[in-house]
């Protein structure tokens, strides 16, 4: 069973013409074309599809995209890196939502605003109680200070930074490298510069950088949320393990 062109289009909420760009720059080839010049898509191009526009909805530019489906993990495993995410999203979706109807109630009713509950899953800060405990309330309010200081092309621009680092541990760990190797020693010096440029950690500050490096790579496999970022096609916590092991070298080297 195929799709035509039309029918993707419109149950993906994307357009025809998008579709044949995907096509033109090898995004997203069509199953087979028609005598009348359609493009139909199978099972597998719905697929592929489903995760380009969910990498679109993490921010990655079509390059990028193109880097991450060319790589070879399963579309199972793949999925699955992503549906950790969209669930994540879910939760904070569905805070904004009690959220709203609360306030919807309130005015209704007539009641007071709650207002230290109006604002529950709209950014970062339901992280707060999680950073202060951590590292500390001056490493929150100087790194919330940063990011609402930020503007929208310089969010992005770091969210960039940030998956294009993932994509390039990902592709170290699946190409089989030493943790210790030159490539891979290569990401780890990118990833400890990235940090230092995220105020309010240990890395920005220079206070015991290396045992914040050390300690990160840990929670890296301790915590599904962040080794989420580096699933690679072995499945589990291989892909940490090799961050948080390549980390380790670099700190031990060089911090």
């Amino acid at each position: 069973m195929d799709w035509s062109i039309q029918q993707i289009a419109r149950l993906a909420g994307t357009t025809s013409r998008t579709l044949r760009h995907y096509d033109a720059i090898g995004l997203l080839a069509p199953s087979r074309i028609a005598s009348n010049g359609y493009r139909h898509y199978d099972q597998a191009a719905l697929v592929r599809l489903q995760r380009i526009l969910l990498l679109r909805e993490l921010g990655l530019g079509l390059p990028q995209i193109a880097e991450v489906l060319g790589r070879s993990t399963s579309e199972a495993s793949a999925l699955e890196t992503h549906l950790a995410w969209l669930r994540q999203e879910q939760q904070r979706m569905l805070r904004q939502i009690a959220s709203v109807e609360n306030t919807i109630t309130a005015l209704r009713e007539g009641d007071e605003i709650m207002a230290e509950n109006m604002f529950d899953g709209f950014d970062h800060t339901q992280y707060q109680d999680e950073v202060e405990q951590r590292w500390g309330r001056k490493a929150y309010a100087d790194g919330d200070r940063w990011w609402r200081g930020m503007s929208a092309d310089e969010r992005h621009d770091w969210q960039q930074r940030a998956a294009d680092l993932g994509s390039a541990w990902v592709a170290a760990a699946e190409s089989g490298v030493d943790p210790a190797s030159d490539e891979a020693q290569g990401i780890a010096r990118r990833h400890v510069e990235w940090l230092t440029g995220i105020p309010g950690t240990p890395a920005a500050s220079g206070h015991d950088v290396k045992a914040y490096v050390i300690g990160l790579g840990e929670m890296y496999v301790a915590d599904p949320r962040f080794g989420a970022n580096y699933a690679t096609s072995a499945g589990g916590t291989a892909g940490a393990e090799f961050v948080r092991d390549a980390l380790r070298v670099y700190a031990e080297a060089n911090l």
